[in-house]
């Protein structure tokens, strides 16, 4: 009989491996007068863009695809506000308020929507694949999950020109289905890249409640196996987004590799201007509209412990819809791209 082969002792556990540190709770963040009304101003500034964007569209003077940011505006504001001018954002195709905080002047975002030759990227890119390397801002992509692995990349630019940057990545529930996410956290932890994947969780893609398409709802989860910590935050609130912004950066920042936020927050029209929604009630957004509205959290926090009266609020509020108007207006009025611009931005030749 066949002598069974002799087992083979189990090597030693990496003791680097096994004893995991994870980054502490964010707390919320102490936000000053100044500060807060600043978040109020920058959340008021994208829902008054994107309802002016969904009026241009329905007008025919955006094509394509659009799709809106109105109700998860205190993600993009409390994680963007905590960054430095080192940092870079990389986003999906819901990214016309990422373009704006990154100071991407109005009228440039608006007259790309509309495919004018002054936009931002010249009207070649749409609502869709926008792009500015001046701002930091490496897109708007069009193809789910795309922007994780770029940004995988933009991160290992920072970490290989030592730059102190860290690349800040978001993507949505349904993007977090994607085999390439996967693949770019395995690499992000074996190389400590200096990004943070932040899941904008807006409890459906596309259509389909995040409860049905994932066998692991719980998406900060989604890591664990690659050790990467995550953090699952309160994406209605604005304070909490920049708290956790502050954490994740300073664990980032000291060199111990990526994290990942799962930020829950909630979008309150269809997945783009072409989706009617039918999936959930009426009753079920505006639930969240009157309980969770991320604006008019920030403007009772003003009203309550700062004393800012309504006429302040009304002068903030002539003051945004004035410049979305001015923006509208310029995107109509602007010539759109010369047919010669088709062959210009393909080719980048290095010698």
């Amino acid at each position: 009989m066949a002598k069974a082969p002799a087992r083979s002792e189990a090597p030693a556990a990496d003791p680097q491996k096994t004893n995991r540190e994870r980054p502490a709770d964010p707390r919320p963040y102490d936000a000053s007068k100044d500060e807060l009304l600043k978040f109020y101003e920058d959340m008021l500034l994208i829902r008054r863009f994107e309802e002016k964007a969904g009026q241009l569209y329905g007008l025919g003077l955006i094509g394509g695809f659009c799709h809106l940011y109105i109700g998860q505006e205190a993600v993009a504001v409390g994680l963007q506000s905590a960054l430095t001018e080192k940092d870079s954002v990389i986003t999906g195709y819901r990214d016309h308020g990422h373009m704006l905080l990154c100071g991407i002047p109005p009228k440039d975002v608006m007259a790309e929507l509309t495919g004018r030759q002054a936009g931002i990227s010249k009207g070649k890119g749409g609502s869709m694949h926008m792009f500015s390397v001046e701002h930091k801002f490496y897109g708007g992509h069009g193809i789910v999950g795309a922007q994780v692995s770029l940004g995988a990349g933009l991160a290992f630019s920072h970490k290989y020109s030592n730059d102190g940057g860290v690349c800040l990545a978001y993507f949505g529930d349904g993007a977090a289905n994607q085999g390439q996410v996967y693949e770019s956290f395995n690499m992000a932890e074996l190389w400590k890249l200096p990004i943070i994947f932040v899941i904008e969780n807006n409890q459906y893609a596309m259509g389909t409640s995040v409860n049905r398409a994932s066998a692991e709802d719980q998406l900060y989860r989604r890591g664990e196996s690659f050790r990467i910590p995550g953090i699952q935050v309160d994406g209605m609130d604005v304070l909490a987004s920049r708290g956790a912004a502050e954490e994740a950066l300073a664990w980032v920042r000291a060199g111990k590799g990526p994290i990942i936020l799962e930020m829950k927050t909630y979008r309150y029209r269809g997945h783009s201007m072409s989706d009617p929604a039918k999936y959930r009630s009426r009753d079920e957004v505006q639930a969240v509209r009157d309980k969770s509205d991320p604006i008019e959290h920030v403007k009772k926090l003003l009203t309550e412990q700062h004393g800012v009266k309504e006429e302040d609020f009304k002068a903030v509020e002539q003051r945004i819809r004035k410049q979305v108007a001015e923006s509208a207006d310029f995107a109509e009025s602007t010539p759109e791209p010369d047919p010669a611009e088709l062959y210009t931005d393909v080719l980048v030749e290095k010698y």
